[in-house]
């Protein structure tokens, strides 16, 4: 049994005991102390059922009749709950002494703390890479890709092409490519020249060219001597020989024309990143490879991959060993190094939220209270109160038993003297 309702039988078993022995005292007044009991049984009763009367008439009507000035609480019910409500924003939780208790709060040093110890346990770190295992799963790598390949198109399109020539300039002859380059040339070309049918092709193009120039005089005269004196297969040999020759040549170290050429090529390299025809051509190039780039499906199969590895990589033990506690530990030292300005914007936050919404407070309680209707709101301040309410009728019968028989003793001196 709840103490609300022993109470309760406990003023009910007050008040019967009181009309029970004023009701059998009655007939039995001849003797001192029976009359003396009747008096006090009498004052009891009326002491009970007053402060009865009294109790009920806080919560409701006594005996459902519309008694003036009862049914106090119902009445009044507005009134209570700005009283309340007044109450409790003005006195307990003034806007005043919540920022002030506020303010002494080590915020920092105690999520600095809990941190530390939290980050070392086993359960934590499972969770921690739960999360961020979750992170990355539910990344939309699709919806990921126009904005990855916006970025890479706006970063390529910004790149400076000259800087990018002058460093492959540098380069090409840090690595001597201009050696290596002018080598495999000869070398392609003595092979194209020591084939049997390069003889019948230089002599070919050789006599053409004879028969093409205009001459006066003796050299007219004497390039008829060589045509009539030279087939084509012997032209085209002589020419191949001497090309032969000339190539060997550039493939020797230190020889001067092969230094001149070598001199050439790189003076090219060098001024790439300086010919504008060149930068011009290749900005062209960047442009129509960029509008005509169709890489969405690339790029989405790589952020897939990227994807999977950084799951394999979170789920591995060098990721928490190596990567997340030293980096959660270095954190935490940052902020405990900077408490004192964490604490007071923390703070400065807190009072600004307190301040701004401090009036809701009161909202919240006659919002909840609005809900309830007279009934339900009676009983729940009478549950809450019920059992001190009870004990003044228990106290009103026994303490008007006692004043009664008092009064018995007063009356019966009186009525001797």
């Amino acid at each position: 049994m709840s103490k609300k309702k022993s109470s309760r039988k406990l003023a009910r078993i007050s008040l019967i005991v009181m009309l029970v022995g004023f009701l059998g005292t009655m007939p039995f007044q001849d003797t001192l102390w029976i009359l003396l009991l009747h008096g006090g049984f009498e004052a009891g009763l009326i002491g009970g059922l007053a402060d009865w009367f009294a109790v009920t008439a806080l919560f409701r009507h006594p005996l459902g009749l519309p008694i003036p000035h009862t049914a106090l609480l119902p009445k009044n019910r507005n009134r209570m709950i700005n009283g309340l409500i007044s109450v409790l924003k003005n006195d307990w939780l003034s806007k005043e002494s919540i920022q002030d208790k506020v303010k002494h709060v080590p915020f920092t040093e105690k999520i600095y703390q809990t941190a530390a110890a939290k980050i070392q346990t086993a359960v934590f770190q499972k969770l921690a890479v739960s999360w961020m295992q979750q992170i990355i799963r539910y990344m939309d790598v699709e919806k990921m890709t126009p904005f990855v390949k916006k970025q890479i198109i706006a970063t390529l399109s910004n790149v400076d092409m000259k800087k990018i020539l002058q460093m492959i300039s540098s380069q090409l002859l840090t690595e001597k490519v201009d050696e290596k380059a002018l080598d495999h040339i000869l070398v392609k070309v003595e092979q194209w020249l020591k084939k049997e049918d390069t003889v019948h092709k230089l002599g070919n193009v050789s006599m053409n060219v004879l028969n093409n120039v205009k001459a006066d005089g003796m050299l007219q005269f004497a390039i008829k001597s060589i045509q009539n004196l030279m087939t084509e297969e012997k032209l085209g040999k002589i020419i191949q020989n001497l090309l032969i020759s000339a190539v060997k040549s550039l493939r020797y170290e230190y020889e001067p024309n092969r230094e001149a050429l070598l001199t050439f090529i790189r003076k090219e390299i060098e001024g790439l990143n300086e010919n504008e025809k060149v930068l011009l051509g290749i900005e062209k190039w960047k442009i129509r490879l960029l509008d005509n780039w169709k890489s969405d499906e690339t790029i989405t199969e790589t952020l897939k991959q990227l994807q999977l590895k950084a799951l394999d990589f979170v789920e591995g033990e060098r990721f928490m060993e190596e990567y997340f506690l030293p980096l959660a530990a270095n954190l935490l030292e940052k902020m405990n190094e900077n408490k004192i300005v964490i604490d007071l914007w923390i703070q400065k936050q807190l009072s600004i939220l307190i301040e701004n919404n401090h009036d809701k407070i009161g909202d919240l309680v006659r919002d909840n209270l609005n809900k309830l209707d007279d009934e339900t709101l009676t009983d729940m301040i009478e549950n809450n109160v019920g059992k001190d309410l009870q004990w003044i009728r228990v106290n009103g019968a026994v303490c008007g038993f006692i004043i009664g028989i008092l009064l018995s003793v007063v009356q019966v001196v009186f009525e001797i003297v």
